[in-house]
């Protein structure tokens, strides 16, 4: 702790609290409504880099996405009133995904206080159902105790973002305070008899598999699972855009438990009589809209593994509850000894239908999407950061591509759009070394699209993928399921995307047969600017697996 207690402006104190709680990155865009803030960035700037956004949207993304990578909490700062809204969907999207955020959002002054001023919201009652924790520091010299709170409360238990309104006139005034030492993350660990009754059930289980996922998750722990693993002969599976926890390479890895599931999977899980889920929120996209287990009581076993207490027993009944940490589980589960030879056939046969379902499958047009998946899939470096958006575009990526090693996947399992690309600016920054690739829809690109220039404003040589089909793919497809051939509002009219690309200084390619991809992939990777590549696929291939004709006709057919 700090014992020089020289005199400080409320802006200079919170910057000085970032540095000591190790933050290095924060992303927002500016507003007067936190002026004093951005005068102790100034002071700070050698330790602690501000990233200037283009919209607060794009900017909570990049925060989220930090936290995502690095399990370090994502900073976030927004002015008062529209930048506090505007930036609720990263916000949205790190609560849904346990993902460690500190947002920092500006505030009219006391002396202004409920008389609808300027701006003015009450962000404890607009962002309480999204976050752990609404604060407002109303005391300069409290400034290092909340900010402390805030970190400590984003890193424990299940991570989440915590929110801090700063009013404007507790930044400008001035306190001599002492700083407060780095937080420490607080995870619970399993009890022993805890781990003597998960030897028991597994061991006692003829069709066991297991499903790993949500957040709080680091390398370390993720390798030893996967000793433990293939070690015990288990099948496991991720949960919906956790695919990176496990290699899918490994021979248990059985593929991901989310939107189109290999079916084959489906049936295993259904089959199973134990299943051990290890840090996965068990929601509506990882269940399948909640049929993969019988709610409240499943006809499987569960053992359900969570770093939040809250989350236990919360949809489903597990016959082993355990509250841990995900770090805390698996050394304990290191003490595991389990003898697989009963189940490893079928673990084996789970491995084989994964390759089995990520063979491409052949589509309408030039464009063969599934080929590009491949491509890179077989040409970029194992640590490669793949970022994904929302859409039907995605299901290609989901199916066909295989991650090597840990956080080589930022997607939202929140499943909001325009993601990918503030996420991919965002790992670049954080991991200059690593290639980062973010794949987008054309709705789905156009939501942060401007984010290309906070990429080279900050030397960011991300490269986005745009695949172009001219519509709002899954909405389309929902509506050809439900009222085939009325098509309404999922129309759209793009633009020359590789010219967009090249207006921010970046590099543009437009590709339209398979063969064209690999020779602009790397004319984009050689460029060293932040690139765009348009995939113009033919708007007929709505999923892997299906057409909008196919599913028309089907449609057609069912009402009859």
């Amino acid at each position: 702790m700090r014992h020089d207690l020289k005199i400080r402006h409320g802006g200079r104190i919170l910057a000085d609290a970032l540095v000591g709680h190790g933050a290095k990155l924060a992303f927002g865009v500016p507003g007067e409504s936190y002026l004093p803030v951005l005068d102790g960035f100034y002071d700070v700037r050698e330790h602690l880099k501000f990233v200037v956004c283009r919209q607060e949207g794009g900017a909570s993304y990049m925060a989220e996405a930090y936290g995502k990578l690095t399990g370090e909490p994502g900073v976030l700062f927004v002015t008062r009133g529209p930048g506090a809204t505007n930036g609720a969907v990263g916000v949205h999207t790190g609560f849904q995904d346990s993902t460690p955020m500190v947002v920092f959002v500006g505030q009219v002054g006391n002396d202004f206080a409920e008389r609808e001023a300027f701006q003015e919201i009450d962000y404890r009652r607009m962002y309480g159902p999204l976050t752990k924790w609404v604060g407002q520091i109303d005391r300069v010299e409290r400034i290092p105790e909340y900010v402390s709170h805030a970190f400590h409360t984003a890193m424990a238990g299940r991570p989440g973002p915590v929110l801090l309104a700063l009013p404007e006139d507790m930044l400008f005034s001035e306190a001599a305070v002492a700083d407060v030492p780095r937080y420490k993350a607080v995870r619970p660990a399993p009890s022993a008899a805890d781990m003597r009754e998960l030897q028991k059930l597994l061991q006692a289980a003829e069709r066991p598999f297991v499903v790993l996922g949500g957040g709080g998750w680091d390398r370390a722990s993720c390798e030893a699972l996967r000793d433990w693993l293939e070690g015990a002969q288990l099948a496991a599976g991720t949960s919906f855009r956790c695919q990176d926890l496990l290699d899918n390479r490994s021979a248990s890895y059985a593929g991901d438990v989310g939107i189109g599931i290999n079916p084959k999977l489906a049936q295993r899980i259904h089959e199973a009589d134990v299943v051990l889920v290890i840090g996965a929120r068990l929601g509506e996209m990882t269940t399948g809209g909640y049929t993969l287990f019988q709610a409240p009581v499943p006809s499987q076993t569960l053992i359900h593994v969570h770093g939040g207490a809250e989350e236990l027993g919360r949809v489903y009944h597990a016959a082993l509850p355990i509250n841990a940490g995900m770090a805390q589980f698996v050394a304990a589960l290191a003490q595991v000894k389990l003898d697989g030879a009963k189940w490893a056939a079928r673990s084996m046969q789970a491995h084989e239908d994964y390759l089995a379902w990520t063979a491409v499958q052949p589509m309408p047009g030039r464009l063969q999407y599934g080929e590009v998946v491949k491509w890179l899939d077989a040409s970029l470096p194992e640590d490669a950061i793949i970022c994904g958006g929302a859409g039907n575009f995605s299901g290609w990526v989901h199916r066909y591509f295989h991650y090597k090693g840990f956080r080589t996947q930022l997607g939202s399992t929140a499943g909001s759009m325009g993601y990918g690309l503030p996420a991919a600016v965002a790992a670049k920054l954080a991991a200059p070394s690593r290639t980062v690739v973010a794949v987008t829809g054309d709705g789905d690109f156009l939501m942060n699209g401007q984010e290309l220039a906070t990429a080279a404003q900050y030397g960011a040589p991300v490269i986005a993928l745009v695949v172009n089909n001219g519509m709002y793919g899954t909405i389309r497809m929902h509506q050809e399921r439900e009222y085939p051939g009325r098509i309404s509002g999922t129309e759209l009219k793009n633009p020359d995307f590789a010219a967009y690309a090249r207006a921010f200084g970046g590099h543009g390619e437009l590709v339209e047969s398979t063969d064209q991809f690999a020779p602009a992939f790397e004319r984009a990777r050689a460029s060293g600017k932040p690139a765009l590549i348009e995939l113009r696929i033919d708007p007929e291939a709505i999923t892997t697996s299906t057409t909008l004709s196919a599913l028309r006709q089907k449609a057609l057919e069912r009402r009859k």
